[in-house]
């Protein structure tokens, strides 16, 4: 099983990564906070990786903190949550927030996440309430800024990834954008959230 990758970062997108490891690439699933705090291609990078294993196929996951991926392991224990799933969930609320949805007992918060409902909703409230509480707050930085000209791309892609329609992913990429004020644009954590929030109205 691998645990850990530690090499040259060569490619990120939302949602995926490529880890180059002694001349080895590895595909890495990662959830938006990672991708906010990977950096650059070309830097060197260390992921802790789940490795979930199919009949079919294996496939890694990967993860900056050791919160992350303990958070995302706890997630997949749950019936009817696989992998794609916990890391829709990671992308959609930050450690903190997925914390106090759960100690808040906000079902509707995280049924708000693509892939969601309000009985997967109910089943994560009931079975991480008490265990959650070990997991101290983590507020994640967003390492990765783009330049405006990329930055509706990146944006729609992160919405695409997160399960939105491309086209309502453009539509609410547009609105979030319109609204920021004058000056250098926003991070694109903030204008995720800001899309998030527009879509789920």
């Amino acid at each position: 099983m691998i645990a850990r990758l530690a090499g040259t970062l060569v490619e990120k997108r939302p949602g995926r990564a490529v880890i180059d490891v002694g001349g080895v690439g590895y595909e890495v699933t990662i959830p938006l906070s990672t991708y906010y705090d990977l950096g650059d291609p070309g830097g060197r990078v260390e992921l802790h990786v789940h490795t979930h294993v199919r009949e079919e196929s294996l496939a890694l996951f990967g993860f900056r903190s050791r919160r992350e991926k303990d958070l995302f392991v706890r997630l997949i224990s749950i019936g009817g949550i696989g992998p794609k799933t916990a890391c829709a969930i990671l992308s959609g609320l930050t450690i903190g927030e997925l914390l106090e949805s759960v100690r808040q007992k906000d079902a509707g918060r995280l049924a708000s996440i693509p892939g969601i409902g309000r009985k997967t909703a109910d089943r994560i409230l009931l079975e991480l309430g008490d265990r959650l509480e070990a997991l101290e707050e983590e507020e994640i930085p967003a390492a990765d800024r783009p330049g405006a000209a990329s930055l509706r791309q990146d944006l729609v892609s992160a919405l695409v990834n997160l399960g939105y329609n491309p086209r309502v992913a453009a539509d609410a990429a547009g609105r979030a954008l319109g609204k920021r004020p004058p000056g250098p644009p926003p991070a694109l954590q903030i204008l995720l959230r800001e899309s998030l929030r527009l879509l789920t109205r």
